[in-house]
Parts: structure tokens; C-alpha cells; sequence
């Protein structure tokens, strides 16, 4: 299985990350794209990559940290997407249920990694929360690029905008809370090959681990949850995901995996 979003380089959570990627694979989770934030994080991300050979790292500035973004965050992931293990920009994005920058910072943040992707030819990772509605009109004025909404929780309507413009949808430990019968049902409409599966460690962990640090071993109850409600057996979910994952990330992603 791949955990498409985790952040292994918040090491308060993850002080081993060794010995997270080992629990990891042991649980069948043997391949993990590590998130950046903001510069710092992003810079542990490709380490992490660079140290393991299960890992891989999406390079950007997370709207929540926007304040703090610069034309030289905009260079360093410029650079930093020369790595062969850097295979993304993220994560992205708008935030307007937290204020920890304003909309005037996000969206300039937004724009210029937009701008970069595009120059780059990157896939897009987006962050998005309570600004579904502010964000995909942002997306449908621009030229196509391969975007992914990590953890989507919008509406029905909201998914099928997201649809038009092609973006793929993560999904994450809230599909298996009791009350998210909305969510189940929007993920039963979304087309089999734009879901992938990630963990968002050590934060949204799945039942029956909710109130616990969530960690990328967790990820098969995901899977488990998602085979169900789009009425396929595990195995054939997992192979469907996996692929989805590695169109997704493209060429740096997929010619380092090789046949298995």
C-alpha cells in the first residue's frame, strides 16, 4: 500500500522515524510520500526521502504558514524539486477555518505555487479547508495540471467541480467515523481511478485507533473502509489505489518503484 500524505518529519511525532517506516511496512504499508509544510519541514521531508528508500517527498508551504511565505520558500522548492524523490508540491492551498494567515497571504502563497508547479511541470497537492468554494474557481480558471485535494471533505457539488478539472481525491481516517455517512457517499460516487489513500500521520487517525497518535501503519483500515463502501475486495481496492497513485506522481514517482 501507499500512504500518499503523511508527515514522518514531524519528529515531536515521529522522534524514530526509522523504526515508523519499518512498523510501517510490516503492516503492508512499504512506500510513504512525506508532506512538507514550510521550509523547514519541507527540508526534512526530502532528507527523509533521501535516507529511505520506501519514502518520497512533496516540497511546498502550507496556507496556515503563508505568513511566513517568501520569494525565497518560492527558490527553495524550486531546488528542491530537482531531487529525483521530490515528487510534488504541497502542500497548498486555502485554509479559512484556522487565521493564522490572512487571505490576502494565502493566496498570494497559492498563486506563485501555482505559478511554480506550472513552470515545473509538478503535480499539485492541496490543502483546503472550509474554502472549497473560494479554492476551485481559483483551479477552474487555470490551465489543467494534475492536482490532488489531500482529505477531501467537501460536498457532493463540491466533488463533482473537483471532477470536472480532474482532480484526484484523498481520503483519510475520517471515512471510517460513525457520523460521516455524507462523505462515505460522496466517495462512492467518485470515479474508482481518482481516489488514493493516505493517513495525514500523526494527525485524523482511523477507528479503532481514533484518540490516538495516527501513524502510517494504520492505513489499512482505509483501505478496508473504502473497499467496503465501493463494494470491492480489499486486494482489488488496493491495487486500484496504488495505480491511481502512481499516475498521479508520475515519471519521478513510478520509475523509482519498478515492477512490483
Amino acid at each position: 500500500m501507499i500512504d500518499t500524505h503523511c508527515h514522518l518529519n514531524d519528529f515531536e511525532a515521529f522522534p524514530d522515524p526509522a523504526k515508523a517506516v519499518i512498523d510501517a511496512t510490516e503492516a503492508g504499508v512499504n512506500r510513504l510520500v512525506v508532506i512538507g509544510i514550510d521550509e523547514e519541514w519541507s527540508r526534512r521531508a526530502v532528507a527523509l526521502a533521501e535516507q529511505f528508500d520506501s519514502v518520497w517527498a512533496v516540497v511546498g508551504h502550507h496556507p496556515n504558514a503563508a505568513s511566513t511565505f517568501s520569494q525565497d520558500s518560492l527558490d527553495l522548492y524550486r531546488l528542491l524539486w530537482a531531487n529525483p524523490k521530490v515528487i510534488a508540491i504541497g502542500e497548498i492551498g486555502l485554509d479559512f477555518y484556522r487565521d493564522r494567515a490572512t487571505p490576502k497571504e494565502q493566496h498570494y502563497a497559492l498563486q506563485a505555487q501555482l505559478d511554480l508547479a506550472g513552470e515545473l511541470g509538478a503535480p499539485l497537492v492541496f490543502h483546503c479547508r472550509d474554502a472549497y468554494d473560494e479554492l476551485l474557481p481559483v483551479l477552474e480558471g487555470r490551465p489543467r495540471q494534475p492536482y490532488l485535494m489531500h482529505c477531501w471533505a467537501g460536498s457532493m457539488e463540491q466533488a463533482q467541480r473537483a471532477n470536472e478539472i480532474g482532480c484526484y481525491f484523498g481520503v483519510d481516517g475520517p471515512v471510517t467515523y460513525r457520523k460521516n455517512d455524507e462523505l462515505r457517499e460522496v466517495l462512492a460516487w467518485v470515479p474508482l481511478d481518482r481516489l488514493v489513500i493516505e493517513t495525514d500521520a500523526p494527525w485524523l487517525p482511523p477507528e479503532p485507533h481514533r484518540g490516538q497518535r495516527n501513524h502510517p501503519k494504520f492505513l489499512p483500515f482505509i483501505a478496508s473502509k473504502l473497499a467496503e463502501i465501493r463494494g470491492l475486495e480489499k486486494d482489488q481496492m488496493i491495487r486500484q489505489l496504488n495505480e491511481n497513485a502512481g499516475r498521479f506522481f508520475g515519471p519521478k514517482f513510478t520509475s523509482e518503484l519498478g515492477e512490483g
